[in-house]
């Protein structure tokens, strides 16, 4: 068992229609279990998110958009994660052959790692091209030496609030694959395609999606302190090409002793859908004709923390964070980002410190024979105390 919570400060200049804004709030509180039994072929994994309560109007982010949200990152489902998972090793030897099936709700096997298992607080933009998360699950895994291969069936529908759970009735209408190849125990290359049927329209009436992702991972040592890196793009159309967005990101981070420092740069397109009364939100459902164009954001974040054991397992990392970046019109529409913000680039400052107790954060999304991949992001997110 693990929980971790992070409350911060936050500002960000500019925000929609101009001026600033400075909050504090407690986001990523999560309570997380992980059990197994028969000799660990069964296994459980169970993520508890609380942002329902703690960030019930979303976490204040220029850039980031999803589940309604814009320039702000959407509070998660109270259930995050409950997938359980059986696995069977069906050739033994040098080159072993291993077979499992997971289902719950959890993350469809598309793209990356969960951004709240990765260095930075700030989400990035490309959130909703990079995961697919919180739907109704099934998926088969098959490993064979190096080789891993994933494909899931699940819900198109995301969710609209944090108390909604996965439209049943829409399980399987859409899926995905996705093929790992763990060449060196360090690195780590991926591949994946989606087909998701009307995520933004729950009864199942608006825009098909068409994703691929291709990243590489790589965790090791310098100097005898870990290190992490990870590139990755992606592309999801929509409308049957009618709009498409692209995101090519880079981030790494380096722990050396109790203290981490990270970097991310990334560039990613998002639709600029119509907002309603709120200026923080779109109007749901969404429909093709409310998309009034697309925006392409450049953004560079970087950020220093260093870790302090505080009782136990009970650990605290404060910290600071900075990014810079710019926004601009791409393939024509009716919004201009300068009228709307007053600016066309902006600056955000977080200042605050993760506590963790217990186990360390997962690779969230990784179910079944596919836990078994890369190393989980200890390295990058929890130094060793001495």
């Amino acid at each position: 068992m693990g929980a971790t919570a992070v409350p911060a400060n936050f500002w960000a200049d500019p925000v929609p229609h101009g001026g600033s804004l400075d909050e504090i709030r407690v986001v990523q509180p999560a309570l997380m279990v992980h059990a197994g039994a028969l000799a660990n072929r069964l296994r459980f994994i169970g993520t508890l998110n609380l942002e329902g309560q703690t960030i019930p109007n979303g976490e204040l982010a220029p850039g980031d958009w999803g589940e309604g949200f814009v320039d702000r990152r959407h509070p998660h489902t109270y259930v995050h994660e409950a997938v359980l998972s059986y696995q069977q090793q069906l050739v033994f030897g040098a080159e072993p052959v291993e077979l499992s099936l997971s289902a719950g709700k959890g993350f469809a096997p598309f793209g990356t790692d969960d951004p709240m298992s990765r260095p930075a607080l700030r989400y990035p933009v490309n959130h909703h091209l990079a995961q697919i998360l919180e739907r109704a699950v099934a998926i088969l895994g098959v490993r064979a030496g190096p080789v891993l291969l994933e494909g899931g069936l699940f819900n198109g529908d995301e969710p609209e609030r944090p108390s909604q759970w996965p439209k049943i009735s829409r399980f399987g209408d859409s899926w995905s694959v996705r093929a790992t190849v763990v060449p060196l125990r360090s690195l780590e290359l991926q591949g994946s395609h989606a087909a998701v049927h009307s995520p933004e329209h729950r009864p199942g009436f608006g825009l098909d999606q068409r994703k691929w992702s291709a990243s590489g991972r790589w965790t090791g040592m310098l100097r005898r302190s870990p290190v992490y890196g990870l590139v990755e793009w992606e592309r999801t159309s929509e409308a049957d090409g009618f709009f498409v967005y692209h995101s090519l990101l880079g981030e790494g981070a380096w722990s050396p002793g109790h203290n981490r420092l990270y970097y991310r740069v990334e560039r990613t397109d998002r639709p600029e859908e119509e907002r309603g009364l709120r200026r923080f939100r779109s109007t749901r459902p969404i429909q093709e004709n409310a998309i009034l164009g697309t925006t392409r954001w450049t953004i560079q974040t970087a950020g220093y923390g260093r870790q302090f054991a505080i009782w136990r397992s009970l650990t605290a990392l404060p910290f600071v964070e900075a990014s810079y970046g710019r926004v601009a019109s791409t393939g024509g529409g009716l919004f201009d980002p300068e009228s709307f913000y007053g600016k066309t680039s902006f600056w955000s400052l977080t200042l605050g410190a993760r506590l963790s107790i217990g186990m360390t954060m997962h690779r969230m999304g990784r179910y079944g024979v596919a836990q078994n991949t890369a190393p989980a992001m200890d390295m990058a997110h929890h130094m060793d105390h001495e």
